[in-house]
């Protein structure tokens, strides 16, 4: 008996639904997605068990390295204007144009007021180098308030309903972290986050 031949036939399949459900998913993700801030420096962080979640809108962001030196910045563009524009007029600092455009592309603050123009004139790679040794100070001037300190009533004159936010490095020195907070109690600013990492069973 021959054999009964059967007929090959195609299979095709409507990708159009997927395409629909991929593009729904891209512009869902593009719309609710934060992006981050480049920071000056890499700090990784301790890990903890607190699963309390920083706000993402007015905070203002004090980074502080394993070496100690302090940065400060917020993701709000206008607030650091406000806030650049009150301590440099404290400083008696001015800033041209272009100098101030290009302040408005950094996200946080990390050179003594004095050295502002001078820092703004470099090169971006320039700058990226340099603010890595730099820092904001914390030395009192005068016996009056720190740097640091001008920088932080300044974010609050700016936006009173602004959160600190406090990010360390596991290896930054307790003195330096203690430091920190020191300078925020003089100010009355006795309540701010700490940035962690949350602990995974692995680390327990």
């Amino acid at each position: 008996m021959g054999k009964i031949k059967i007929q090959k036939k195609d299979v095709w399949i409507d990708m159009t639904p997927m395409s629909d459900v991929m593009t729904l998913l891209l512009c869902f993700f593009m719309l609710t997605s934060t992006f981050l801030q480049p920071e000056p420096i890499q700090v990784n962080t301790p890990s903890s068990v607190s699963e309390v979640k920083v706000p993402e809108k007015n905070v203002l962001n004090i980074l502080v390295g394993p070496d100690g030196k302090i940065f400060v910045g917020t993701d709000n563009k206008n607030d650091m204007m406000a806030i650049m524009q009150t301590v440099t007029d404290k400083f008696g600092v001015t800033l041209n144009g272009a100098q101030i455009k290009k302040f408005k592309e950094e996200s946080m603050i990390g050179v003594p007021v004095t050295k502002l123009p001078d820092y703004l004139n470099l090169e971006p790679e320039k700058m990226a180098e340099v603010i890595k040794t730099l820092g904001v100070p914390t030395d009192s001037i005068d016996g009056g308030m720190s740097e640091f300190q001008e920088w932080v009533k300044a974010a609050r004159d700016a936006n009173p309903d602004i959160r600190i936010a406090i990010k360390c490095d596991s290896k930054t020195p307790y003195k330096a972290v203690k430091a920190l907070m020191s300078e925020l109690q003089d100010m009355e600013e006795n309540r701010y986050q700490l940035i962690t990492n949350l602990k995974t069973s692995s680390e327990e």
